[in-house]
């Protein structure tokens, strides 16, 4: 994963903790610094790598959600560990 990508993800994130669904619409324009489509080519990047995927809306099968991925969560919680450890080797 990119530093983009990885940016992108961490936003994804911050919906996901609060259980504030994400269309692909609205993940487009998270980032205001880059055009739609390279944000769309992000999306299609990160579930290619397995990182998200797509479920479609029950009410409208035009829109579709960003959903987290097992392997995100995995991600995740590495990433807790490692910052965990920063923390604990800062405070000895």
């Amino acid at each position: 994963m990119d530093i983009a990508e990885e940016g992108m993800l961490n936003m994804f994130a911050v919906y996901w903790l609060k259980g504030d669904p994400i269309t692909v619409l609205d993940a487009m324009q998270m980032i205001p610094d880059i055009s739609k489509t390279t944000a769309h080519r992000r999306i299609k990047t990160l579930r290619m790598k397995g990182m998200i995927a797509l479920e479609v809306n029950a009410d409208d099968n035009r829109i579709k959600h960003v959903v987290k991925t097992e392997l995100s969560e995995k991600y995740f919680i590495q990433l807790d560990r490692y910052m965990r450890k920063a923390f604990e080797s800062q405070a000895h």
